[in-house]
């Protein structure tokens, strides 16, 4: 599979950040690097994953 096309699905609220790391077959924490997306230090994501028009 496409590891742009599961990206994308991850940033389109499609599927968690849990299944994007399995579906590419890496850890969560190498998720985030892959996707740009910063870390708090309690381990939450700094990006909200719904859309502002409340569009999925």
């Amino acid at each position: 599979m496409d590891k742009r096309k599961v990206i994308t699905a991850y940033r389109r609220g499609f599927i968690t950040m849990q299944e994007c790391a399995q579906i590419l077959g890496i850890d969560s924490v190498q998720i985030l690097g892959l996707v740009g997306e910063p870390e708090h230090k309690d381990g939450s994501s700094v990006l909200n994953k719904q859309p502002a028009n409340g569009w999925r």
